[in-house]
């Protein structure tokens, strides 16, 4: 979890985008997970992400992400 009230790390991430809103075009924060390595590099990315099930869908890639790195 990160907060990032500025925006500086949205926009540098690619997260910060047009989305509609209701009809209305509106900048927002599209929803994706980075998973960041132990060298500081982005592993994976989860990108337009939907909250219900994700939690799973993200343990379950750290747990096979793990068993490759063993």
């Amino acid at each position: 979890m990160l907060a990032d009230a500025d925006k500086k790390i949205a926009d540098a991430f690619g997260v910060l985008q047009e989305k509609n809103m209701y009809g209305k075009k509106v900048m927002g924060i599209v929803r994706t997970t980075f998973i960041i390595g132990p060298d500081g590099k982005i592993q994976h990315i989860f990108p337009k992400v939907k909250a219900e099930g994700h939690a799973g869908e993200v343990l379950a890639y750290l747990k096979e992400s793990a068993k490759g790195a063993a």
